[in-house]
């Protein structure tokens, strides 16, 4: 795995296309550059001390030390300028993200207000209604995109403290399960929940984990097809509490499989289905798995569903 993070990091062309630069203003190839440039200086160090150093370990010696020094140069700049990079790539994506949540759901609360203002003849209780509804379905759009963000920037400034008590799992799915099953009934899919007995607590904060689950059963329910199902195990492993949900939806392509935790990043067949959601979601599950000491990933095929499981130990 980590001899494939090092070729993807040599592909140039791919790391351009991903902080959404040209080639010529990629850090990657930069890094290339200076790497020639290393190269380049160690054969001339050693020509040039083979012929005025008499010991050749020396010469050696001095030429590693050398290349060393400029490796580590070389891997700092580099280094700094992907930070850079990485900024404004994610700063770019923040306000496509935004511009295009909010814009939809403005447009449309702008066309309900106009119309409940302007007071037209014939304007039954019913139309009424069905713009109230537009309303507060837009409304509610606006507050989840706000209210995730307020969460991200908490989450990367340390300032959204744990409060840890012992929680019970079982019981957390339960209330999640129990909110979303009008929502499932409504698609048509049916959930099912597996679980053993006697599981133990875990020391976590509720409320976060809630998110978490509120978060992959809402993904897994919005993506499965009709007449579907959303499997959910909770399970003891070791030292740890494991719990998985399993959709039967369209699955996560292989080449976006890697991007799938980064902020932003909605898979491509996911939009043909779903328009609406901020990228966020699977972002802030991890981080907050991850500040309660326990791990989260998923496992994938295009077209036949989606698993995710996280651990927390008890």
């Amino acid at each position: 795995m980590d001899f494939k993070k090092i070729l993807a990091q040599l592909n140039i062309i791919s790391q351009c296309r991903r902080y959404r630069l040209s080639f010529w203003q990629c850090p990657q190839l930069l890094f290339l550059v200076m790497g020639i440039i290393i190269i380049t200086a160690s054969i001339l160090s050693y020509t040039i001390g083979t012929k005025y150093i008499e010991d050749p370990e020396i010469v050696v010696l001095a030429v590693l030390a050398l290349a060393t020094v400029l490796l580590i140069i070389d891997f700092t700049i580099t280094r700094s300028f992907e930070r850079l990079a990485e900024v404004s790539r994610m700063k770019s994506e923040f306000v496509d993200v935004v511009s295009h949540q909010l814009r939809s759901p403005l447009t449309n609360l702008k066309w309900a207000v106009d119309f409940l203002i302007s007071g037209e003849p014939g304007e039954t209780e019913e139309k009424k209604a069905e713009y109230l509804q537009a309303l507060k379905e837009n409304s509610a759009r606006m507050e989840e995109l706000v209210s995730d963000l307020i969460t991200v920037s908490r989450l990367e400034t340390a300032t959204f403290p744990l409060e840890k008590q012992e929680t019970s799992l079982e019981n957390l799915v339960e209330e999640i399960i129990f909110k979303f099953k009008p929502f499932a009934e409504s698609a048509k899919i049916e959930i099912e929940f597996k679980f053993q007995k006697d599981l133990p607590k875990v020391l976590a904060d509720s409320s976060q984990i809630k998110q978490v689950l509120e978060n992959l059963l809402d993904n897994a329910i919005r993506y499965t097809k009709e007449k579907g199902r959303v499997e959910l195990k909770l399970e003891k492993q070791e030292k740890n509490l494991y719990f998985e949900i399993k959709d039967q939806g369209v699955g996560i392509p292989q080449e976006d499989q890697k991007y799938i935790f980064q902020k932003f990043f909605r898979a491509q067949n996911i939009l043909r289905y779903r328009t609406q959601g901020t990228g966020l979601g699977l972002y802030i599950a991890k981080s907050i798995i991850g500040k309660s000491k326990g791990k989260i990933g998923f496992r994938s095929k295009e077209r036949e569903g989606t698993t995710f499981w996280f651990t927390i130990p008890y």
